[in-house]
């Protein structure tokens, strides 16, 4: 069994090892995608391409290892996170920021991070959502709202840079400007910071 100092040492740039272990995280790789994306209607060359990019990934993030996971967990997160990005920018590839903004059905959203977006048990989500919405609309400017609604609708932060003409750092401040105003906003109405905490703390 390989260790996980092992892994790190055979995949560094120097290591005589390194093609072999390569191939060998790849096929983990590969394995772990075509299992978890079993569902989504993938075929086996997106799970390849992914595979590359996240090897890719991989290889440049060795020294943020920190060793407190199985080396293979961390880098099977980095190729999940890898194919769910790539998911997301093909899903909204095609699609306006009008549609994503007007888009209002109810279900809960889904933030940069791609985690599902909870909220504590003692308060109701219904509730808590129609806050939301009135105070996008009432505390935030046109363009913070348009990319707000846009976030939570699940467009990729690159897809709304590139719909708006613009860059990812001015979206990210765009994002941090808007946040802030929403904590304000929600703590004054009386909504603790651990209550907003799920829904505003998204990253990109």
């Amino acid at each position: 069994m390989v260790s996980q100092t092992d892994w790190v040492e055979r995949l560094n740039s120097e290591s005589a090892n390194r093609d072999e272990a390569i191939t060998q995280l790849r096929a983990i790789l590969i394995r772990g995608l075509q299992k978890a994306l079993s569902s989504k209607g993938v075929d086996n060359a997106f799970v390849e391409d992914i595979t590359q990019d996240a090897l890719l990934r991989i290889l440049d993030s060795l020294e943020t290892f920190e060793g407190r996971s199985q080396f293979t967990t961390w880098a099977m997160a980095i190729a999940i996170r890898t194919a769910v990005s790539e998911m997301r920018r093909r899903h909204f590839k095609d699609v306006s920021l009008e549609q994503v903004i007007n888009h209002d059905d109810g279900q809960v959203v889904e933030l940069e991070d791609s985690d599902t977006v909870t909220v504590s048990a003692t308060l109701d989500k219904e509730i808590l959502y129609a806050n939301l919405r009135r105070l996008i609309e009432s505390d935030l400017t046109q363009h913070q709202q348009t990319v707000i609604r846009a976030l939570l609708g699940g467009m990729p932060v690159e897809t709304i840079a590139d719909r708006l003409g613009t860059n990812r750092n001015a979206v990210y401040k765009t994002m941090h400007d808007a946040r802030t105003k929403l904590k304000r906003a929600f703590e004054s109405s009386g909504v603790s910071r651990e209550d907003i905490q799920g829904i505003l703390a998204g990253g990109a």
